[in-house]
């Protein structure tokens, strides 16, 4: 069956996930100031230094509302997309029909994440850290080449 090794990194990688997931919502808190309304200051500008981690609603709907780049420009995060779906395949962690859609997502987080100057400066090390988790499960095996759509739907 699974190793145990195996089992803490699906458990760590869902968890991993889901702060991917989390890190993109906005926080639930009220203030006395209206939700939405914007001046000519940047919203940051009066955002407490106490609290520099933290998306301001700005960033992350302007992150949004942008088309996503084809790279995060961040060579760790770009290396890990593109190795993706053969080390995953390789390593067997998902089954083979639900590789493509978590790669998307991921894909997604990190896209969208690299357009937050806010978590833009923690990408590489999440993307090391996610990186460093997927060699530990191929437990010294090769990632599976990439499989090109031509040659998949052509039979070769």
């Amino acid at each position: 069956m699974t190793s145990p090794f195996a089992r803490l990194f699906i458990v760590t990688a869902l968890g991993g996930l889901a702060l991917a997931g989390c890190a993109s919502k906005p926080a639930q808190r009220s203030t006395g100031h209206a939700a939405g309304t914007t001046t000519g200051a940047p919203a940051h500008a009066t955002a407490p230094a106490a609290s520099p981690h933290r998306t301001s609603p700005v960033h992350r709907e302007a992150a949004a509302e942008q088309p996503l780049p084809e790279r995060t420009g961040i060579p760790v995060c770009d290396d890990y997309l593109a190795s993706y779906r053969g080390c995953h395949r390789a390593a067997g962690i998902y089954a083979p029909d639900q590789i493509e859609g978590r790669y998307q997502a991921m894909r997604t987080s990190l896209l969208r994440d690299s357009l937050d100057p806010d978590i833009r400066p923690q990408l590489a090390a999440r993307c090391n850290s996610l990186a460093s988790q997927l060699r530990q499960a191929l437990h010294g095996k090769a990632c599976e080449p990439e499989q090109p759509a031509a040659a998949a739907s052509s039979g070769r």
